[in-house]
């Protein structure tokens, strides 16, 4: 994995002896390697799950805990977190090596899990290496055909991951979900969203299937192969991994992906390398996923999921937005969150006028 880490901020650090000795004594298969106490950099980020480098001479590891303060919340359920993986491990190979669980938040005033690290490159905005447009072709086909794996995992066969599953009707909680926090986090310059939102409410499918969903499938969320960056070798971050509808999920991820063609304001947007020579459109990867999946789809039936997805990044925009506003947060750089929201406002009409 690239070495983004930073020194720990002060607010976020935690007693690295009492994990050293947690580890010594629970991490049996690693203890050779877990000699003496590690150093600890944190990674950057952390308005969801605290991530850490624990480097042994002989062994780098990865602590995931709950943001400081947080205590067992469902967003921030490191066991749930912890046994999604380790039900994984064994039919889908782009996981990392669980290590070990920690419940007992007398040790850190946290839960806390810990994996090997995943050793490739994270793409951020831009490629840090040279790809010839076939190459970057290559690495959508294989990044899309990581997400088609997992939507083929049997959940049925894997009772942690099973226990997920409840039941028909994703789509339709999903909706009420994201509208109901859409409601709560409104502010005074909030457009008008009514006749969007009836639409969403009024055109959602029902589901096509019901498999493992990550929630939140992005570059930035998987690391390639520091042999050959073209090759998907893992996919990080599975907080908000469910049982759900896989065409939510891909709809989800698309709304995170610029193409060159878009317009200024969205370009705004990318924090992944897609506007590179090469790269697939939306449409393209569209098109392979269900064929891949076996899935018809038609622009028309497509729009619904374009559209949620866009809606979910703007309430999710606004929350961020909502913070700034009622002065929760003194961080200039939320300022862009509340003409984000506006402008995706816009784009969801640009999609509903061809309805």
């Amino acid at each position: 994995m690239t070495d983004e880490s930073r020194p720990v901020r002060e607010e976020d650090a935690f007693d690295v002896e009492a994990v050293a000795a947690w580890l010594r004594e629970h991490a049996t298969a690693f203890r050779d390697d877990l000699v003496g106490t590690p150093e600890v950099r944190q990674f950057p980020g952390g308005a969801s799950n605290l991530t850490y480098l624990l480097s042994y001479p002989d062994r780098d590891l990865i602590l995931r805990r709950p943001p400081t303060g947080v205590k067992a919340a469902s967003a921030h359920d490191m066991g749930r977190e912890f046994r999604i993986q380790s039900a994984l491990a064994p039919v889908f190979p782009y996981v990392a090596t669980m290590v070990g669980l920690c419940d007992d938040e007398s040790v850190i005033d946290s839960e806390f899990y810990v994996m090997e690290r995943l050793d490739g490159t994270i793409l951020r905005r831009e490629l840090p290496f040279e790809a010839t447009p076939e190459d970057a072709s290559r690495l959508c086909e294989n990044a899309f055909d990581v997400l088609i794996a997992l939507h083929s995992v049997d959940t049925g066969s894997l009772p942690d991951l099973a226990q997920l599953d409840k039941g028909p009707g994703y789509i339709g909680r999903q909706v009420s979900g994201w509208i109901a926090r859409f409601a709560k986090a409104r502010t005074d310059d909030t457009g008008d969203w009514s006749d969007i939102v009836e639409w969403i409410e009024q055109h959602q499918p029902d589901d096509v299937a019901r498999v493992l969903i990550h929630n939140d499938f992005r570059f930035d969320n998987m690391v390639l192969d520091p042999d050959d960056p073209m090759r998907i070798v893992g996919v990080l971050d599975w907080e908000m991994a469910t049982v759900g509808d896989p065409l939510m999920d891909l709809g989800g991820s698309m709304s995170y992906w610029v193409e060159p063609g878009d317009d200024e304001f969205f370009q705004q947007f990318r924090r992944q390398p897609t506007t590179a020579p090469g790269m697939w459109t939306r449409e393209q990867i569209v098109a392979h996923y269900c064929e891949r999946m076996g899935f018809s789809m038609t622009p028309d039936r497509w729009r619904f999921y374009e559209v949620f997805g866009i809606f979910r990044l703007a309430v999710i925009a606004q929350q961020i937005w909502y913070r700034y506003y009622h002065r929760q947060t003194t961080n200039e750089s939320y300022a862009v969150f509340g003409p984000a929201v506006g402008y995706l406002e816009k784009r969801c009409r640009q999609l509903l006028g061809g309805s």
